[in-house]
């Protein structure tokens, strides 16, 4: 028996996990790979006393900083994920698979930060040129294209504050919405069409991405007209939206529409009593590294109290 299950290997779990180590909790950390999503990132430029870094070398220091409290109440599972939950009044219960091994642990805490995935775009050229001008981290990766033409995918409030991100430093901003109408906040869109380097195109469809060695330029198509243009740009920054890491739960927790846990953000308290989440897998409102570091460590103090507040009982 743990006194806590941590599930995710980005920088919500690795933050609570150094944290339950320091508090001495003995912990069973879960992780199928480390980094989180800015793992496939080539400059890290906002995590906070780090001027610049790969996301391979942030998730190698987030990986080694946890095995540096490996002996000292922290297990970790590596390359493995967990596969379902259930939760009673007195225990949590996580199903874990590590390959073609499956095991159960059970603790009398978990805090899922198990992230969550971009959706993609699957278009022509998207999986070509994947971080080689096609990024979904405008926070990870604007600033490698400064003074260049950049493209936004998407019509939401993550679109157009994406382009607002790039209008400080980019060339130019164009935003593509497949749909006839934005969906973003009315105060948002105004602030970003205000600026003279930006423009906004309704009924958008991405067609192709093209170039040679990196992004050269993007193909799309006015759906109205059926006709297709060619958007001479060096950067595309895809804003369609994110899939929360959720499945596995099913239904023993509350969660929004699109699948993100519901969570108290005094707490990050679910709503099972034992249960925390943290980072991109809750239903926040931002979502970067910084951020599900801080709320991880938010939930480690509360469950910190609420075990020890359980042992004095």
């Amino acid at each position: 028996m743990y006194d806590l299950i941590i599930v995710g290997g980005g920088p919500a779990g690795v933050a609570a996990a150094v944290y339950a180590a320091r508090k001495r909790l003995k912990t069973l950390l879960v992780v199928d790979e480390w980094g989180g999503q800015s793992n496939v990132s080539l400059d890290v430029q906002n995590w906070i006393g780090t001027k610049s870094i790969t996301g391979t070398d942030l998730a190698k220091k987030f990986r080694e900083h946890i095995e540096a409290y490996k002996d000292n109440y922290i297990e970790i599972l590596s390359s493995a994920r967990a596969t379902a939950l259930d939760v009673t009044d007195g225990v949590v219960q996580v199903r874990l698979a590590q390959g073609k091994k499956e095991t159960t642990a059970e603790s009398r805490a978990l805090l899922i930060a198990s992230g969550a995935r971009r959706r993609t775009l699957t278009i022509p050229g998207a999986k070509e040129f994947d971080q080689k001008g096609l990024t979904y981290c405008a926070s990870c990766d604007g600033p490698l294209f400064a003074d260049k033409d950049v493209v936004v995918i998407g019509g939401g409030n993550a679109g157009f504050e994406t382009a607002l991100q790039l209008l400080a430093y980019c060339k130019s901003v164009t935003l593509l919405h497949r749909d006839g109408v934005f969906k973003a906040d009315e105060v948002t869109i105004a602030a970003a069409i205000a600026h003279k380097n930006m423009r906004a195109l309704l009924n958008a469809e991405p067609m192709e991405i093209v170039g040679e060695t990196f992004v050269t330029g993007l193909k799309w198509k006015d759906t109205k007209t059926g006709k297709e243009e060619m958007l001479p740009v060096e950067g595309i920054f895809v804003e369609i939206g994110l899939l929360p890491n959720t499945e596995w739960i099913g239904d023993k927790l509350e969660k929004n529409a699109i699948g993100q846990i519901k969570v108290d953000h005094k707490s990050q308290r679910t709503s099972h009593p034992r249960v925390w989440a943290a980072g991109d897998v809750t239903d926040g409102l931002y979502h970067q590294n910084n951020i599900a570091a801080g709320d991880a460590v938010k939930a480690l103090e509360d469950i910190y109290m609420t075990l020890r507040r359980a042992k004095n009982d």
